[in-house]
């Protein structure tokens, strides 16, 4: 197994991975606001939700569905502000997983990482963080 990195590349490349995974954890799991509505304890995220109230048109009442799941629909997401934090969230995610598994690869692979592509690489994790 030839690798062109250095201890610090194979080091970054450890630690680049276990953020990327650390930040996709994060966007997925619905815990970022935590609150109780109708006395039941509520959570949603950017892009899940948990125990959420639900119209009940035949009864005519609200009622709370204890569930965790994702929204309907991107419009049924409650603001422009968390559309618009889903989709960065989302892309800064993907590129940090890009270039996490771009880096592991460069573990493995002989004179896949050169200075440039490990520059270019950082700028990335920079514009995805």
């Amino acid at each position: 197994m030839a690798s062109s990195l250095t201890c610090a590349g194979i080091i970054w490349a450890f630690l680049s991975f276990l953020c990327a995974a650390a930040s996709c954890v994060g966007f997925f799991m619905p815990y970022w606001l935590l609150g109780s509505q109708l006395e039941k304890s509520v959570s949603f995220g950017t892009f899940r939700r948990c125990s959420y109230p639900v119209r009940d048109e035949s009864r005519q009442v609200t009622v709370m569905v204890e569930q965790c799941g994702r929204y309907a629909s991107f419009q049924a997401i409650p603001s422009a502000e968390w559309r618009i934090c889903t989709v960065v969230t989302g892309l800064g995610c993907g590129l940090l997983l890009l270039v996490a598994l771009t880096a592991l690869m460069g573990c493995c692979v002989s004179e896949l990482i050169s200075r440039t592509v490990g520059r270019v690489a950082g700028g990335i994790q920079f514009l995805g963080g």
